[in-house]
């Protein structure tokens, strides 16, 4: 089979956006490896892991509201929220296992409240989330204040920044791999991701087709926030801290990952293995970096760049193809 009449299926998948990402990533590892002091030892591997899962967390959900062409950029403030009511409850004498379900669910309230300013008002998602990001950043601050909440259980604690047999590999990769197995099939396997897909493509379109459209961003808004619930609850666990500003601009951070992993900030385009490569390249210069004793204001600026190049070289390619697809044809 061929793409585009002349070119084999194989080989496009090879020069696509995502793939390149893959090889790109496994290039800078090797780099850091071999030119940045203590990159490359299973101590600071399994930091760089640890680092990595909040945002391939997050990451997950914002593929598919990214593709449908929304965007959720209230997560890391769902995050601090939920870690901000962990921590009052715990303080008030509530069981652990009690308190981490209703995180989730606290959550996926939030994310319900952006999907029905989006599907229901019909707000843009850009606007609306920036004003949740704010608010529940401000409802985490009026709940615990400046204050941390710590002395979780040690069992919870210990497990979420424990390792796999005492290696360098994090017991909370295990969930995360299996999540991620979960989304992908559910993106590339079944009815709701082609639905998902064909929303971003066209909207209109997608409704002829007979795609609830408003209905599916309504829900990926709700998985969105209860994931981000989750992360809240594991972020906390895994420092034992519950503070208001938990997860401050992991949002960059989340949206950066997933454009630089080749999903269209326009919807309709991307893959979840190219998103995943997008977060560990992105956590991998981050690590590298700050071994470098590279300020937080620089990673930042690092995060920026990457964000502006993931939306403009994937435009630049299409419009640089397009010009020579009709120079050949003329």
């Amino acid at each position: 089979m061929s793409d585009k009449g002349t070119r084999p299926a194989w080989l496009s998948r090879l020069a696509s956006w995502d793939a390149a990402v893959i090889v790109i990533t496994v290039v800078v590892l090797v780099i850091a490896s071999g030119t940045v002091e203590n990159f490359g030892t299973s101590r600071n591997f399994t930091f760089l892991l640890l680092d990595l899962l909040p945002i391939a967390l997050v990451a997950l959900p914002m593929t598919f509201v990214i593709v449908t062409g929304e965007i959720d950029l209230s997560v890391a403030s769902t995050l601090g929220l939920t870690s901000a009511v962990m921590g009052d409850l715990w303080d008030k004498g509530m069981t652990i296992e009690s308190i981490m379900p209703l995180c989730v669910v606290l959550g996926a309230v939030l994310g319900a409240l952006n999907g029905f300013f989006v599907t229901v008002l019909k707000l843009p998602s850009l606007a609306v989330t920036i004003g949740t990001l704010a608010l529940y950043r401000g409802l985490a601050f009026v709940v615990l204040g400046d204050n941390a909440v710590a002395d979780f259980p040690r069992a919870y604690t210990t497990w979420v920044t424990g390792t796999i047999g005492g290696g360098p590999i994090p017991n909370l990769l295990i969930p995360l791999v299996v999540l991620a197995l979960v989304f992908g099939l559910v993106l590339h396997a079944t009815p709701v991701g082609r639905a998902v897909f064909a929303a971003g493509a066209g909207e209109q379109a997608a409704r002829f087709a007979g795609i609830r459209v408003g209905r599916l961003k309504f829900w990926l808004y709700v998985v969105s926030g209860a994931v981000a619930g989750l992360a809240g609850v594991l972020w906390t666990l895994r420092y034992s801290s519950a503070r208001a500003d938990n997860g401050s601009g992991l949002e960059l951070a989340v949206v950066a990952a997933v454009l630089l992993g080749g999903v269209s900030i326009f919807g309709g385009k991307g893959t979840l293995p190219g998103v995943l490569a997008g977060v560990v390249l992105l956590g991998t210069l981050q690590n590298a970096l700050r071994l470098q004793d590279v300020s937080n204001e620089a990673l930042n600026i690092v995060t920026g760049a990457l964000l502006i190049i993931s939306v403009l070289l994937p435009n630049i390619v299409t419009r640089t193809r397009a010009h020579l697809g009709r120079r050949a044809t003329t």
